[in-house]
């Protein structure tokens, strides 16, 4: 690094990691004004643009419904597992955490990380994956494709218009935080964001704001860890069995060295803890230099740039390749969940072909019934999707035990 370099940094991007305020950057989603809302709205007097869709997103009926949504664990399996409303709060928390060290704007790094599982169906990925073979004639299911759908017509709550009628750069990070919109896994996203653009373009082909960038890695931190601490509680890892995987082999090994070997609850949060910790340092540090080289003056910058801005080290990212791996072979994978999963996949398969079925009149909500009578099978198809990914783990149970002579025990 040159010293023109090291003085940019340490005079834009910061020398080290620091606690307390730090000021938007020139780069962060707040130094421009939004581009706006697709309904019009007064401005709210005591809360920024991007605050306001935080508490949108916070009080939707659909981030509730996360409380009772599988992360990796059934919300019964035990009281101190994940959900997909704890893991939003991780990823909120730890969003906020990079964007503050990054000067960007919290709050929307915060609202992205809260609405980005909003469109989980029951029952983790073995729901989405149950549901979208079941629609898979009909377009299929994507949980993010669903987000959006959530925030743009499903939530009703205003007597204006459906949805929550979020900001631009709300939508765009919805959009796109997991990169440009190109290849085929962004069709369904792409098909959700046409009325959208009509309005205005969210620039699919371009890469998305730091703040998105920021709330994807901190979904990765977040599961990672979280799923290590709930694979060390549920039995299915220990730590003496972690000390050879890369990255959590160091945290692992240094624990035991230390004294607190046996795998007990305060064992396990000190793994995870210090894991958190160096994965937030090697994000903000990595960026930083990403930052210093890149020099942008404006968001559009970051979105111009090309590649992604916000990241892991190489090392690191690599590290956390292998430690997935592992995680899908000893805990995703464990007889235990699969059991669990296959058993949970069956329930989301049998409830779509009963709410899909138009000769099924009373599988549906009157109110729901009354909207699928005048609709296309495609139409209806995606009708009962909707209605499905909606439910929690529970109320899915309880439906299926309504509807069908026997229900599975997922336990």
């Amino acid at each position: 690094m040159t010293a023109r370099t090291a003085k940019t940094e340490s005079r834009d991007y910061g020398a080290d990691l620091q606690p307390g305020e730090r000021s938007p950057g020139t780069y962060a989603a707040s130094a421009t004004p939004s581009r706006g809302r697709r309904f019009s709205e007064p401005d709210c007097p005591t809360r920024s643009s991007f605050q306001r869709d935080r508490d949108r997103i916070l009080h939707a009926t659909a981030f509730r419904r996360l409380t009772h949504k599988t992360q990796v664990f059934l919300y019964h399996e035990g009281d101190h597992y994940r959900t997909r409303l704890t893991h939003s709060l991780e990823v909120a928390q730890i969003a906020r955490t990079i964007a503050r060290q990054l000067r960007l704007d919290e709050d929307l790094a915060e609202a992205l990380a809260l609405a980005h599982d909003l469109g989980h169906p029951p029952f983790g990925h073995a729901g989405e994956r149950a549901l979208d073979e079941a629609i898979a004639d009909h377009g299929g299911f994507d949980h993010n494709a669903q987000s959006l759908r959530v925030v743009t017509a499903l939530e009703r709550k205003y007597r204006s218009f459906d949805g929550l009628n979020l900001t631009w750069e709300t939508l765009e990070g919805l959009a796109k935080h997991n990169g440009p919109l190109t290849n085929e896994k962004a069709a369904a996203v792409l098909k959700v964001i046409r009325p959208i653009e009509t309005w205005r373009s969210l620039e699919p082909r371009s890469w998305p704001s730091s703040e998105a960038q920021v709330a994807a890695l901190s979904d990765d931190i977040a599961y990672l860890t979280h799923d290590v601490d709930d694979g060390l509680r549920a039995g299915l890892l220990s730590l003496a069995s972690l000390t050879d995987v890369p990255f959590v082999g160091a945290f692992a090994s240094a624990v035991i060295a230390e004294g607190q070997g046996a795998d007990n609850s305060r064992a396990v949060f000190e793994v995870t803890r210090r894991m958190i910790t160096a994965l937030i340092r090697d994000v903000v540090l990595e960026s930083r230099n990403e930052l210093a080289a890149l020099a942008p003056r404006s968001p559009d910058d970051i979105r111009s740039a090309g590649r992604r801005v916000i990241r892991f080290s190489a090392p690191v990212w690599n590290d956390l390749a292998a430690l997935r791996a592992v995680l899908f072979d000893r805990v995703y994978r464990h007889p235990r969940v699969l059991r669990v999963m296959t058993a949970a996949e069956g329930i989301v398969r049998d409830l779509f072909t009963c709410y899909a079925d138009p000769n099924h009149r009373t599988a549906l909500p009157e109110t729901w019934q009354a909207i699928s009578e005048s609709l296309e099978p495609r139409q209806r198809a995606r009708l009962a999707a909707d209605y499905l990914a909606g439910q929690t783990d529970r109320y899915a149970i309880a439906e299926h035990r309504r509807l069908f002579a026997e229900t599975p025990e997922l336990r």
